[in-house]
């Protein structure tokens, strides 16, 4: 929760003016400008951001104020914007909490000689890069345009699908240092109260010093994880078409300044292994899209643990696949070459995350053909292995959500560790396991990943 100042602005301009310099850092910090004019015969300050403020626009303003005489000056600050002020995005603000908020945000306050209230100009404009489809989340014949790091810039593109009244943008904050601001969605008509008020009261009732990594800090300040379970509370997207249409299915859609994404609720398996390619089809090849991927998504977990199981367990191979038995015994345990290969997969992708792009597939590409071809050669690994690993790697990227990917490799991987201990008991144990991580994993909105009610 968000301790907030509650002094008031007087009458007294000098004190107002003495109060703003002691809270902002106007003469040690050179972004903020304190700006110091005459409007109408009476003295007027200025506080603003180097940086947010639109030049232009604030030159039109200052030059019309430039023109009042003593005689139009208004006896208050609300009559000073409605009769003297050209501008459309202005407001009458008389706590010092809100000015220095606003000020700190980019919006240009005003104090006026004899007037009891300051006055916002919201003239800012943040750096913000071009809107772009979102490289990890992209669709064939989707929309190309994708969530930037601006939130008015991504409550905009909302806005332009959902032409309703009945969509509900409210903003609030969180963070005692950093202000972050944050916008909750949700068509009102169609959501569920219940969901929508515990989600308010949570982020009102946060205790936390800032956001620094936007949506994941929100997001794990809103819902305590069980650190032994992997799989995520929140889906994530950057894309504009997909969270308004969550909104239309009746969820919430929260925004964060400074993040490309927005976090929906609630969640379920099934909206974790959903993705915008499946409703831009026609409905029979949808269907193809979203089975397909959930029989791949299930056999990258249980393909190198049955294949485990079945080379612990020689005589169980039905008669056709005697091809899959180990011809050339490696030098290392086969639950060893299984885990090195994961961490390996692993480390070829962080490698190639930090490689320059014009050298990243190239040198993949080398290390991926090198690396296995000599150590099958030098009897680190067998080929069978070496073939089932990289069907696992590969299938991994069918899984659009990048969270719930690594949840099944740690399934996966506890998976192997147990049908290397025990044999068949150690495989049927993890399997229930499995299970109940995703019967066990209670969200936000009280269900599961099954959406059952949890208790």
């Amino acid at each position: 929760m968000i301790k907030k100042n509650r002094k008031q602005i007087s009458r007294e301009f000098k004190d107002n003016i003495a109060y703003m310099d002691t809270i902002l850092p106007v003469k040690e910090s050179f972004d903020i400008i304190r700006r110091d004019i005459r409007i109408g015969g009476k003295d007027a300050v200025f506080y603003f951001i180097d940086g947010f403020t639109k030049d232009e626009t604030m030159l039109k303003i200052m030059d019309s104020m430039m023109g009042i005489s003593e005689k139009d000056m208004p006896e208050d600050a609300t009559m000073f914007t409605r009769q003297c002020l050209p501008y459309v995005e202005s407001d009458v603000i008389s706590s010092f909490d809100e000015i220095i908020r606003n000020v700190l945000s980019g919006v240009t306050c005003m104090f006026i000689d004899g007037y009891s209230a300051a006055i916002a100009i919201d003239c800012r404009t943040y750096p913000a890069r071009s809107v772009e489809e979102p490289e990890k989340d992209k669709s064939l014949r989707g929309s190309r345009d994708g969530f930037v790091e601006t939130i008015v810039f991504n409550t905009a593109m909302m806005r332009r699908r959902i032409r309703s009244p009945k969509l509900v943008m409210e903003m609030t904050e969180a963070g005692q240092s950093s202000r972050t601001d944050i916008a909750v969605c949700y068509m009102q008509d169609r959501v569920d109260e219940e969901l929508l008020q515990n989600v308010k009261n949570r982020i009102e009732s946060l205790e936390i010093d800032d956001l620094r990594m936007n949506t994941q800090s929100l997001a794990d300040a809103l819902f305590k994880r069980k650190w032994f379970n992997p799989f995520p509370k929140f889906k994530f997207t950057e894309r504009p078409d997909t969270a308004a249409a969550c909104l239309l299915e009746g969820k919430v859609v929260i925004l964060i300044d400074n993040s490309p994404s927005a976090l929906i609720l609630p969640t379920s398996i099934y909206d974790m292994v959903e993705e915008a390619n499946d409703y831009y089809f026609p409905k029979v090849t949808g269907i193809y899209l979203k089975a397909s991927r959930g029989i791949i998504t299930v056999g990258t977990v249980f393909l190198t643990p049955v294949y485990l199981l079945l080379m612990q367990n020689i005589n169980w191979i039905p008669k056709g696949l005697e091809f899959i038995i180990q011809r050339e015994q490696a030098n290392v345990p086969l639950i060893w070459q299984l885990l090195i290969l994961e961490l390996s997969i692993d480390g070829l992708r962080l490698a190639a995350l930090n490689t320059p792009s014009m050298l990243s597939t190239p040198l993949s590409v080398i290390a991926g053909i090198v690396m296995g071809e000599f150590s099958v050669s030098s009897g680190w690994f067998d080929s069978n292995v070496m073939l089932y690993m990289a069907v696992v790697s590969v299938a991994n990227y069918t899984q659009p959500n990048f969270e719930l990917g690594y949840a099944l490799k740690f399934m996966r991987m506890m998976l192997l560790v147990l049908t290397a201990l025990f044999n068949l008991t150690g495989f049927i144990a993890g399997c229930i396991l499995i299970l109940c991580f995703l019967a066990f994993n209670k969200t936000l909105s009280g269900r599961n990943y099954l959406n059952i009610k949890l208790n």
